[in-house]
């Protein structure tokens, strides 16, 4: 009996095998596809941040009107006087009986005393909303870019305008005003107060309207 000192092995070469690559059609097709998406993806991003720009200006509009229509209403609310008119930075004056109680400007006295008062007024030189106090000559602009002349008016409980000085009336406030969105260039008040897109930009048009009355009724 003969046995095997060793075994020797014989290993069966393997031919390579070719390994397929990607054809120019296949990565013509991938990289559109790619592409697609990412324009897509930057397309909505873009969009995205419009509507973020778009949706900030007004409410950031809004909230700054606000403040204003809320100080002119605890000043009316704790006036003793009120007196709408119309006026300047110089001048103010009251709207005379027999004519409807609308005007530009109004006045504001916390006591009987009328040399002691504040004083809003719409100025439409600049587009700007302002306002002054007796003890100060500073004028201090509270709102910028409005488009209406009259702001203020004199109303009964009904919402009638009314045509004679009465204590108790309330007092209608309307702020209309233009705020740019897109702007790419200055543009004047007079072609700006309607919402529209063009090489200038976009502006949008806001309107804020309030109804006020003094706390105290005599």
């Amino acid at each position: 009996m003969k046995f095997l000192s060793h075994i020797q092995s014989r290993r069966t070469p393997v031919r390579g095998i070719a390994t397929r690559g990607f054809t120019l059609m296949e990565m013509i097709t991938v990289v559109g596809i790619f592409s697609l998406l990412a324009a897509a993806t930057v397309s909505s991003q873009i969009f995205g941040l419009r509507l973020y720009s778009i949706a900030g200006t007004k409410l950031t509009v809004t909230a700054d009107a606000r403040v204003v229509l809320n100080r002119v209403r605890d000043e009316i609310r704790s006036g003793k006087l009120i007196y709408v008119g119309n006026g300047d930075s110089s001048k103010f004056t009251i709207t005379p009986d027999n004519s409807s109680q609308i005007g530009n400007a109004l006045k504001i006295c916390a006591t009987t005393d009328t040399n002691s008062y504040v004083y809003y007024y719409m100025d439409a030189t600049n587009s700007a909303f302002k306002r002054m106090v007796s003890s100060n000559s500073t004028v201090q602009v509270v709102a910028n870019h409005m488009t209406n002349l009259v702001v203020f008016q004199a109303e009964d409980f009904q919402g009638n305008v009314v045509t004679n000085y009465d204590n108790n009336r309330v007092i209608r406030m309307t702020m209309e005003f233009y705020q740019p969105v897109f702007p790419t260039k200055q543009k004047t008040p007079a072609n700006a107060i309607s919402s529209q897109t063009n090489s200038a930009g976009m502006y949008d048009y806001f309107r804020l309207q309030t109804r006020m009355a003094r706390r105290a009724i005599d």
